[in-house]
C-alpha cells in the first residue's frame, strides 16, 4: 500500500504546497482514515481481545500509513508540519476541553434513589438533554450517565436507555449554544453570535427531543412490562447504598461535589472568553495560534488538576470513574483527526477536489445554495467524520462570512449546524461523547451495541426523525 500512496499525488494545502495543489489530492489518501474507522467498527467484532489491549498500537499505525508516505513524498519537514498544524489547530483544543468537562463531570454525584421506571428513565434523558446546552453534552452526559445506571441495576431489557441516551443528551441535547457542542462552539469562534443558535435551532431542537422521548417512553414503558418490579426496585436501592448515594430508601435527590459545578462554571467561562477577547496570536511549534486559544486550554488543564485535587476520593470512587474512558478517545481521535485531514482537504478543495461531486450538490443552477442538501451532506459527513471539522468545511463552503449567514444565509447556517449536531449521534465515532459514554457503559460490565449494530439503531429511530425536520424546516 506504501508505493501506492507515494504515487497518489499532492496532500495538503497546509504543507505549504500551492493552494491549487488541493484539487489534485487522490482519494488514496483517505485510504489510513478509511482504515481507521473499519478498525473502530469491526475489529471488537473480529478480534476483541487484540483491539482492547492494543487500540492505542493499531490507531498509531494507522496515523503512520499516512505521516510515513506523507514526509516521503513531501519530505520530513512537511509531515511535521501537517503533525503540529492537527495538533495546535485541531487537536490540543478539542481534548483539554473534553478533558476539563469529563474530569469535572465525573466529580459530580446525584444523590438519592432513582428507580429505572420508564417515568425516571424518561426524566433523566429530559433533565440531560435540557442541560446538554449549559454544560456541554460532555458535562451532562458525564453526570447522568452513572445516575442512570444505577436506576436501571435490577433491569434485563436496558440497552435501548443507553442507546437514546446518546441520541439525546450526547448529541441533541448541545443544539441551543456553543457551549453544547463542538460544531457550535466553532461557529461562535467564526463570529456567529452567542444566542443565534438558541435563536434558529429551537424549532428543530425542541421537535427532536419531544419526538424522541416519546418514542422512547412508548418502547421503555413496554420492555418496563415485562420485567419483574421488585426485582427492579431492589436492585436500583441496592445499588444506590452499594456506591453511597443513598443512606435510606426515600433519601430526597441531592448533589455533592459541588465544587465541580462551580469548575463546570469555569469551562464554561473559557469557552465564552475565547469569542471576546481576542489579543492576537502567536507561534505554538511552528503554528500560528491566537493567544485566548492557549489561554483557554492552560484554564482547562488547571481546571483538570482543580478538580483531582478538591474532590473528595469518595465521590469519584461512588462514581465509579475511571481514567480509561477519557484514555480510549484521547488516543482514537488522535489517529482520527490526522487521518481525516487528507479526506477534508479534498472537501475544502471544492468544486476542483476528487470529492467535487458532492460540492456541486449543495448548489442550485443559480448557484443559489440548497439547504436541506447542506443538512444531509453536512450530517452524513458529521456522521463518520468528526462533526466539529465537518461543521466548519461546510461552514466555508457556504462563504465563511458569518454576518451574512447569520442574515440571508441564516436557513442555510442552521441547515449546517443542525446537520452536524443532530447526525453527530449516527454513529459512535460522530462525536466524542458517544464513544465516552459506551466505554463508561461498558466499563460496568453492561453490553453496548457493536459500532454497526449502534448504526442501526440510528437507522431505525434517527433518520425517519431528520427525515420530518428536513420536510418541515428546511
Amino acid at each position: 500500500m506504501l508505493p501506492v500512496l507515494l504515487i497518489a499525488g499532492p496532500a495538503l494545502a497546509a504543507t505549504g504546497a500551492a493552494a491549487g495543489e488541493e484539487a489534485a489530492l487522490s482519494l488514496l489518501w483517505g485510504i489510513p482514515f478509511a482504515g481507521m474507522l473499519l478498525s473502530i467498527a469491526l475489529m471488537p467484532l473480529l478480534a476483541g481481545h487484540l483491539w482492547h489491549h492494543h487500540y492505542g498500537k493499531i490507531a498509531a499505525g494507522w496515523a503512520l500509513l499516512f505521516l510515513v508516505p506523507f514526509a516521503a513524498l513531501h519530505g520530513p519537514d512537511a509531515a511535521w508540519h501537517e503533525f503540529t498544524h492537527v495538533l495546535v489547530g485541531e487537536y490540543l483544543p478539542f481534548i483539554t476541553l473534553l478533558l476539563a468537562l469529563y474530569t469535572a463531570g465525573g466529580g459530580v454525584l446525584l444523590r438519592g434513589t432513582l428507580v429505572g421506571t420508564p417515568g425516571v428513565n424518561t426524566a433523566l434523558l429530559a433533565a440531560g438533554t435540557l442541560l446538554a446546552s449549559i454544560m456541554g453534552t460532555t458535562g451532562a452526559s458525564m453526570v447522568l450517565i452513572r445516575p442512570l445506571l444505577r436506576a436501571n441495576a435490577g433491569r434485563r431489557r436496558k440497552m435501548h436507555s443507553f442507546i437514546f441516551f446518546i441520541f439525546l443528551v450526547s448529541n441533541i441535547g448541545g443544539s441551543l449554544t456553543p457551549l453544547g457542542d463542538p460544531p457550535l462552539y466553532l461557529g461562535f469562534l467564526q463570529g456567529v453570535s452567542f444566542f443565534w443558535p438558541t435563536e434558529h435551532m429551537f424549532s428543530e431542537f425542541l421537535f427532536c427531543a419531544i419526538l424522541l422521548l416519546a418514542v422512547y417512553w412508548l418502547m421503555d414503558t413496554w420492555l418496563y412490562a415485562r420485567e419483574q418490579r421488585e426485582i427492579v426496585e431492589e436492585a436500583a436501592e441496592e445499588a444506590a447504598e452499594h456506591d453511597h448515594v443513598a443512606d435510606s430508601d426515600h433519601e430526597p435527590l441531592g448533589i455533592a461535589g459541588w465544587i465541580n459545578v462551580g469548575l463546570l462554571a469555569l469551562v464554561v467561562a473559557g469557552v465564552l472568553m475565547q469569542g471576546i477577547w481576542l489579543p492576537g496570536e502567536v507561534a505554538l511549534l511552528g503554528q500560528p495560534i491566537g493567544l485566548e486559544r492557549i489561554a483557554a486550554m492552560l484554564l482547562f488543564l488547571l481546571i483538570t488538576a482543580a478538580s483531582v485535587l478538591w474532590t473528595p476520593a469518595g465521590i469519584r470512587e461512588t462514581n465509579g470513574f475511571t481514567w480509561g474512558a477519557i484514555l480510549e478517545v484521547a488516543k482514537l481521535f488522535a489517529a482520527i483527526f490526522l487521518t481525516m485531514a487528507p479526506v477534508l482537504a479534498m472537501l475544502k478543495a471544492g468544486l476542483e477536489g476528487p470529492l467535487g461531486g458532492l460540492v456541486a450538490m449543495t448548489t442550485d443552477p443559480n448557484g443559489q445554495p440548497i439547504p436541506e442538501v447542506y443538512f444531509w451532506l453536512t450530517g452524513a459527513l458529521s456522521s463518520f467524520l468528526d462533526n466539529a471539522p465537518t461543521y466548519l468545511v461546510f461552514f466555508n463552503l457556504a462563504g465563511g462570512d458569518a454576518t451574512h449567514l447569520m442574515g440571508d444565509g441564516a436557513l442555510t447556517l442552521a441547515a449546517i449546524s443542525c446537520g452536524a449536531v443532530f447526525m453527530g449521534a449516527n454513529s459512535y465515532i460522530g462525536n466524542a461523547p458517544n464513544f465516552m459514554v459506551k466505554a463508561i457503559v461498558e466499563e460496568q460490565g453492561e453490553r453496548m451495541p457493536s459500532f454497526f449494530g449502534y448504526c442501526g439503531w440510528a437507522l431505525v429511530f434517527l433518520v425517519p426523525t431528520f427525515i420530518l425536520v428536513t420536510l418541515l424546516f428546511f
